[in-house]
């Protein structure tokens, strides 16, 4: 069940302009229960629910706040619930950079004009926060980015020899929920999303960036202990060329799309089904699908093929020959969804006990007695100076109420320095989960620490 669980903090928070997803939106409470029944802990359930619950262990480790006079659904972080964001916004940013992606910024805000020409305006402004008058001109807070990207593309010509263009961003997104649907930080009014989107100058290009998107995804999923073809599969989802209400009119286009993306399936070594009907409005996509906590199957990542938006935004190269073409698609994707709910999912999957990399605090200095205090600072600077995120107990408290606090935080790794240490110019480190781990110099310990940081173990 240690997979199932996880599912939860994979399925990205789109905006409900793309996708609207089933079942974990709306029973979270449910879902969660539902985890406890399968895990066989039926007695004192309600209990173990709310000790298991993010908003709990969030309150109790001090990660995340709200405030009535703030606002519903916006919550606030402290110093070690940041710590948790900027550690999952670094990993997916250093990783999408490695792979190409151009990491841009962009407004979070924008005239409502700029959403009247991508069509979400006025289609899906029951999702959008009203207009905002600003100098008789009329703008929104942003639900997407997908505009603000295309309008970045336009800033200047582009030559074939630059694409496919991964634009990407840790976007600021911002729509309107409901009270009664507001959960931690599960749903919430202002969220930030891993978005991307790849600008493609043909189908091959299209398709091979299906692929290479897939890829990370499954980078993304695996991370966090899950297995292509056992935890997750794919699905392809098909448009309805009867449905012009639902779907943008255009059989050619959606017929050679869906191939181009039939085609990518087909060759990945992971069993995949078709869906009709479950497309988006501007094109077949491949949906990352899982098993959540009750059996029932939902989509957590999906990769968008878009051949509307071209000629939406007239996004067009100058191809080999000089002349000007319009490119063939945009490839919309999430590779790990909305920060807030991998935080509050990642909080619940690990009990508040993260692993090194993620961990707000990841080593705590605990000298015995006060006269150890001048090498634990030593020892307490050398880890601060390394990157690693260590605190220093210099309380005059006993060992064991040292420790115990150590144990109480959640803390992955403490280290207890006495006599023996002292004269050593060493440490005796103890484990979270392995318990006691002896005597380690120095350099031993950061060499430890370091390499179990990087592999994020």
């Amino acid at each position: 069940m240690k997979n199932v669980l996880l599912l939860n903090l994979l399925v990205p928070l789109e905006v409900s302009a793309y996708l609207k997803l089933s079942g974990i939106d709306n029973n979270y409470k449910l879902n969660t229960f539902s985890w406890l029944i399968a895990n066989g802990t039926s007695n004192g359930m309600e209990n173990e629910l709310d000790k298991r619950d993010h908003r709990v262990i969030g309150k109790e480790m001090g990660l995340f706040v709200f405030s009535d006079i703030v606002g519903k659904g916006l919550p606030l972080y402290t110093d070690k619930g940041a710590t948790i964001r900027r550690e999952l916004e670094r990993f997916i940013v250093d990783e999408e950079i490695k792979r190409g992606y151009k990491h841009v910024s962009t407004p979070d805000i924008a005239k409502i004009d700029l959403y009247k020409k991508s069509g979400h305006y006025p289609y899906y402004k029951d999702t959008m926060y009203a207009p905002i008058v600003i100098d008789d001109e009329e703008f929104m807070l942003r639900p997407m980015t997908c505009p603000h990207h295309y309008e970045l593309y336009l800033s200047k010509p582009h030559s074939y020899r630059e694409l496919p263009m991964r634009i990407a961003e840790m976007a600021k997104l911002y729509r309107y929920e409901a009270s009664g649907n507001l959960a931690g930080l599960i749903r919430v009014r202002s969220f930030c999303l891993a978005d991307a989107h790849i600008i493609c100058a043909n189908i091959t290009q299209a398709q091979d960036e299906v692929k290479k998107a897939l890829e990370l995804i499954t980078f993304v999923a695996e991370t966090f202990g899950l297995k292509k073809g056992t935890d997750f599969w794919y699905r392809l989802s098909l448009g309805d060329r009867k449905d012009t209400k639902k779907y943008f009119k255009d059989d050619k286009a959606w017929d050679e799309a869906e191939e181009a993306l039939r085609q990518v399936l087909k060759n990945q070594d992971v069993k995949y089904t078709e869906a009709e009907n479950e497309a988006a409005f501007y094109g077949p996509k491949v949906d990352v699908q899982m098993k959540d906590v009750r059996g029932q199957e939902n989509t957590a990542f999906t990769v968008q093929y878009d051949f509307i938006a071209p000629t939406r935004f007239e996004l067009s190269f100058v191809d080999a020959d000089g002349k000007t073409k319009l490119c063939s698609s945009v490839i919309h994707r999430s590779s790990i969804g909305a920060i807030e709910r991998i935080m509050a999912f990642l909080i619940e999957h690990y009990n508040g006990a993260f692993p090194l990399w993620l961990s707000p605090t990841q080593v705590k200095v605990i000298p015995v007695r006060t006269n150890h205090n001048e090498y634990a600072e030593k020892v307490h600077k050398m880890l601060v100076e390394s990157g690693i995120r260590s605190e220093i107990a210099l309380e005059d408290e006993n060992l064991g109420t040292k420790v115990r606090g150590a144990k109480n935080e959640k803390i992955p790794y403490w280290i207890v320095i006495g006599d023996k240490e002292v004269t050593a110019s060493k440490v005796a480190l103890e484990s979270r989960d392995k318990g006691q781990l002896g005597q380690l110099s120095e350099e031993e310990l950061l060499s430890k620490l370091l390499s179990e940081i990087k592999s994020k173990s």
